[in-house]
C-alpha cells in the first residue's frame, strides 16, 4: 500500500519522477527483497534522469535551432556529399566547443549545411551546452536595431553568454561598415571568452573578404573565426525537395 503523505509530500514537491517510482516498487512485490539503500537508490536515479531530461529539452528550446529535429546519427554519408564520418566522430564529444574552436560549414544552397549546423547544435544540448542559433541577416538587423532602441548592449550579451553560438548563412549580402563592425563585436567578445562560433556559407572560405567593404574590419574578423575551425565544405546536389508546377492552360 502506498504511504499517502509520503505521495502527497512528494507532489507537493514536484518530485513527480521519485513519487512514480516509489509507487512502483510499493506495488511491486519483487521489491522487498531489496535492501533500503538500493530502493532509495533507484528512486533518486529516476529523479536525476527526470531533471537532466528536462534541462536537456530547455537548452534545446532555447537554442532555436533553425532544424531542430537534426541528429547527427542521421546524417547522409553519400560519398558525392563529402562528409567524412570519422571527422563527425571526432566532433561529437562536443569537445571543441569547449576548448572555444570554431566549426565552418560552407556548400552551394540546399547541400545541408543548416541541417548539419542544427545537428551539432544539438549535440551540443545533449552535452549540457548552452547554444543559440541566428539567421546571420536577423542577427545583424537586431543589432542595427538595438543600436538605436537602447537594446544594443544586451543584444550583445546575450550573444556572448552561450557555449556555442550557431550563424546561418553567412556572405548573403555585403556587410556595410556598420554591419561588419558589429560582426565584430560579437566574434572579438567570444573569442576573447573562449567561446566557440558555428558558421555556415555558401561562398567558400576564400573568398569571404568580398563580403566586406572595410577589409582592416574583414581582416580581424576572418582572422578570429577562421584561424582556429574545423571546416566541413559540403559537395552534391541540392537535397530539398522539388516543386512542380502543372502547366498553365
Amino acid at each position: 500500500m502506498v504511504n499517502y503523505q509520503t505521495n502527497e509530500q512528494l507532489t507537493e514537491m514536484n518530485l513527480h519522477a521519485m513519487r512514480i517510482e516509489y509507487r512502483r516498487q510499493q506495488e511491486l512485490p519483487a521489491m522487498a527483497d531489496l535492501d533500503f539503500d538500493e530502493r532509495f537508490s533507484m528512486i533518486v536515479n529516476e529523479q536525476y534522469s527526470a531533471k537532466q531530461n528536462a534541462k536537456i529539452k530547455r537548452l534545446i528550446k532555447v537554442a532555436d535551432l533553425r532544424e531542430p529535429s537534426a541528429y547527427l546519427a542521421n546524417i547522409d554519408y553519400d560519398p558525392v556529399r563529402k562528409i567524412k564520418k570519422t571527422d563527425v566522430a571526432r566532433l561529437s564529444d562536443c569537445e571543441w566547443i569547449r576548448t572555444g574552436s570554431n566549426l565552418i560549414i560552407t556548400g552551394a544552397t540546399g547541400v545541408g549545411k543548416t541541417y548539419l549546423l542544427s545537428a551539432f547544435g544539438r549535440e551540443a544540448c545533449m552535452k549540457k551546452l548552452s547554444v543559440r542559433s541566428y539567421r546571420m541577416p536577423r542577427m545583424l538587423t537586431n543589432l542595427g536595431i538595438g543600436r538605436g532602441d537602447g537594446s544594443y548592449n544586451k543584444i550583445i550579451q546575450d550573444m556572448i553568454k552561450p557555449d556555442l553560438l550557431i550563424l546561418d548563412d553567412f556572405g548573403i549580402k555585403q556587410l556595410d561598415i556598420s554591419m561588419a563592425q558589429d560582426l565584430l563585436e560579437v566574434v572579438e567578445e567570444r573569442h576573447h571568452a573562449k567561446r566557440s562560433i558555428a558558421i555556415s556559407a555558401q561562398l567558400p572560405v576564400k573568398e569571404w573578404p568580398s563580403v566586406f567593404k572595410d577589409q582592416t574590419v574583414a581582416d580581424a574578423i576572418l582572422d578570429r573565426l577562421v584561424r582556429n575551425a574545423y571546416r566541413f565544405d559540403l559537395k552534391g546536389p541540392s537535397r530539398r525537395p522539388t516543386v512542380e508546377h502543372e502547366p498553365s492552360a
